[in-house]
């Protein structure tokens, strides 16, 4: 057993212990498993409804799609100000919901100032008067994550916002092994969302360390890029207009990858922004078990000759 084998298979049993999923059912009797987020109080859907899914739509699509998300159980929406306009598309689909569902979003800023116009400014287009959760979004860097906590900087702005309930709990989104783990050293965070993809883990060794260290500090684990396949190659188009990356289309892979993302500690995971994608999560998450060792070894070979997205250099 190598150190990856063993990392996941700690985590598999840790997950087990601490997650306690539920079936739970949609409006419409659809079944889709929840969990408990973390320390909090909070029980999130497994397939979270990411904002990017409504960028650029017309108001009514949006709104059906919100409809139709909610029905099928999902009670986790996640946008960030970055996502074209998700945020003034997701606003008032989601309003007949929101006091019945967990928004979350987020900042690229690292200085107060900046911090703080953004955070009005959703809420404003998100037609809502606090975040459940609000995240320090796409940390990359040692740097960012410095500058993020020093004098002026978007810390203060997110503590301020806790204490004056606009937002309920903190996190971050990350797409670097030094810098999340900084990020959780400097602070007790309430969650994060980190990509937890297969061929990231078996051939970039990337995602072990930061799940492994979550779960020690009993944070809610939010997943990205659990359908992401490869990168797109050089001086080709994007073969999916809101994808920068090559997906997983093949079912039998999707279906492993997804339950793959889903037995590392994960409370819920965010499907890519294609409504293709999207909803082939919430079929295969409404089916969900843990794989079996054969399964497990089966990814591992399916993963075997491709370039992750992200790996540790």
């Amino acid at each position: 057993m190598d150190r990856r084998e063993f990392i996941t298979t700690s985590i598999l049993g840790s997950a087990a212990l601490s997650l306690g999923s539920v079936i739970s059912c949609g409006n419409n009797g659809y079944l889709l498993p929840k969990r408990k987020l973390g320390q909090t109080s909070e029980i999130l859907s497994t397939i979270g409804f990411g904002g990017v899914l409504v960028d650029n739509e017309e108001q009514m699509t949006a709104n059906n799609m919100i409809a139709k998300a909610f029905d099928r159980g999902i009670n986790y929406f996640d946008v960030a100000p970055t996502y074209g306009n998700a945020e003034e598309k997701l606003g008032p689909a989601l309003k007949p919901y929101r006091n019945q569902c967990f928004l979350a979003c987020k900042t690229t800023e690292r200085e107060k100032d900046g911090a703080e116009k953004e955070l009005h400014a959703s809420l404003k287009n998100l037609q809502t008067d606090h975040f459940d959760l609000y995240q320090l979004h796409a940390i990359t860097t040692e740097e960012d994550v410095e500058k993020t906590f020093a004098p002026n900087g978007a810390m203060e702005v997110f503590l301020k916002a806790k204490q004056d309930g606009k937002v309920r709990y903190l996190g971050f989104s990350a797409h670097s092994e030094k810098a999340a783990l900084l990020a959780m050293k400097k602070f007790d965070f309430d969650t994060i969302l980190f990509p937890i993809n297969f061929v990231c883990w078996f051939q970039g060794d990337f995602g072990p360390r930061v799940i492994s260290k979550a779960i020690e500090k009993k944070m809610g684990i939010l997943a990205l890029k659990s359908l992401a396949l490869t990168k797109i190659p050089e001086g080709t188009g994007r073969p999916f207009k809101k994808l920068w990356y090559i997906p997983v289309e093949e079912d039998e892979t999707a279906d492993l990858a997804l339950r793959f993302t889903l037995g590392q500690g994960t409370t819920a995971a965010i499907p890519p922004g294609d409504a293709r994608f999207f909803w082939k999560a919430v079929e295969i998450a409404e089916k969900y078990s843990t794989l079996t060792s054969e399964e497990f070894e089966l990814l591992r070979q399916k993963s075997k000759g491709v370039e992750p997205l992200f790996k540790v250099t």
